[in-house]
């Protein structure tokens, strides 16, 4: 007999938000549990919420044990994730495993002195020189993954941000003090974390530093030790890769019982430019060998830019002219852009339920990026704009919220049906 929890991961519609954004305070999240219910949303993903000074809109991390002052105190997260639980919500929150602040008190010791303990946390060269095939992220934003430190004269290795310095996995006092701060929040009742940049985690020379098979080996044994005490705790892998190499995440049902699903993403946009499911029903079919015990994490939008690496260069650049015609909102050197669905097809109601029955109809579990629901667009593109990725990351409108939710043929209402009935 299986338990009523078994495997609820497969059956998830889940939810993206950032707290601040959508709801201000933890509180007030708590009090809009509702809103979830109505929508046949039964699964949270809580955007980085820790004490951050907010670099990277809380990816860079001081204190893996807190809750951001703005956002309210251990206690409020503790109620909110019991109240959720008691309408049948699910919480998943974000769990940064590749880096930290460059504020944070190990890398703040591990910079006092080449001699501290702390120093062997991160990657050091006496020059930027190592990890040569390494994967830099964000190359608008820096030319190279070794950041001079002045406090040390020497550099440091960051794959995205130049304040968000890497953690060196290698050293098993990392692993112990990371899986220690993910039983935290475990034992705080999350029912899953988001892996940030799991694919990351383990820098080798000759090599491109992403999805090594010891970052694969430090997965399955971050998956033991929680299954031993939090057996329904799931792992969401974020990879960017193509469908083989992200099916790797899996295991044998034994490393992540989640990863995103970039390709099928991507292809849903091919879709959608061109009518056709000539690419998506192969892409369909190449995902559907997995274990039983797993599932892939579906979507159209998220926090970040609409990564578009899977696909060929052609197909690529003429998505991005689909998406984003006048290039006002590109990332990564023009290789990906960031747009929310309702500016994708200028506001046209017709055109963003296609999109989202398409996400809802497709195998997986299926992720809702908040604001899409009721046709929130793109902030206007920033002065000098280095990230664009702030331009999808917007306030929710609360007051279209509540007109729309009285019209039985909104936006809103279609889109809770689509999702009510996937």
């Amino acid at each position: 007999m299986t338990s009523p929890g078994m495997y609820w991961w497969k059956r998830a519609k889940m939810y993206e938000l950032y707290v601040d954004a959508f709801a201000g305070t933890f509180n007030g999240l708590a009090e809009r549990l509702p809103y979830f219910t109505d929508l046949g949303v039964n699964c949270l993903h809580i955007l980085p919420h820790f004490p951050s000074p907010m670099i990277d809109d809380g990816y860079d991390i001081v204190d893996y044990r807190n809750i951001r002052e703005e956002l309210g105190t251990l206690q409020d997260f503790e109620r909110f994730v019991e109240a959720a639980h008691t309408h049948g919500i699910r919480v998943i929150i974000d769990f940064v495993l590749n880096h930290t602040s460059d504020q944070h008190p190990w890398f703040i010791e591990a910079r006092s002195s080449t001699d501290d303990p702390k120093r062997d946390f991160y990657l050091w060269r006496k020059d930027a020189s190592g990890f040569a095939g390494a994967t830099n992220a964000f190359p608008d934003i820096k030319s190279q993954n070794w950041v001079a430190d002045p406090a040390t004269g020497e550099f440091y290795f960051a794959t995205f941000y130049p304040q968000q310095p890497d953690l060196n996995w290698d050293n098993e006092q990392v692993f112990d003090a990371m899986l220690s701060n993910m039983e935290f929040w475990a034992a705080r009742g999350v029912d899953g974390f988001r892996l940030d940049a799991a694919s990351h985690l383990i820098k080798r020379e000759g090599t491109r530093s992403q999805g090594l098979p010891e970052t694969h080996q430090l997965i399955k044994r971050i998956r033991s030790r929680l299954e031993g005490s939090y057996p329904e705790v799931v792992l969401l892998a974020e990879t960017s890769e193509g469908i083989e190499f992200a099916k790797v995440y899996f295991g044998d049902g034994d490393e992540c019982h989640m990863v995103y699903n970039f390709p099928l993403m991507a292809n849903m946009w091919l879709a959608l430019c061109d009518g056709t499911r000539s690419t998506l029903d192969g892409v369909i079919a190449r995902s559907a060998d997995i274990p039983d015990n797993c599932a892939w994490a579906t979507f159209l939008r998220n926090h970040d830019e609409i990564n578009l690496g899977t696909l060929d260069a052609a197909d690529r650049y003429r998505l991005i002219d689909f998406l984003d015609p006048k290039h006002e909102y590109l990332f990564n050197k023009g290789e990906a852009t960031s747009v929310r669905i309702a500016s994708v097809f200028n506001g046209d109601r017709k055109r963003i339920i296609e999109a989202v029955g398409l996400l809802y109809r497709a195998p997986g579990s299926p992720i809702m990026y908040y604001g899409d629901e009721i046709g929130i667009q793109n902030l206007p593109p920033e002065k000098e704009q280095v990230d664009s990725r702030h331009s999808v990351r917007g306030v929710f409108d609360w007051k279209a919220t509540d007109a729309q939710s009285k019209d039985p043929g909104s936006l809103l209402n279609e889109i809770a049906r689509i999702i009510r009935d996937a």
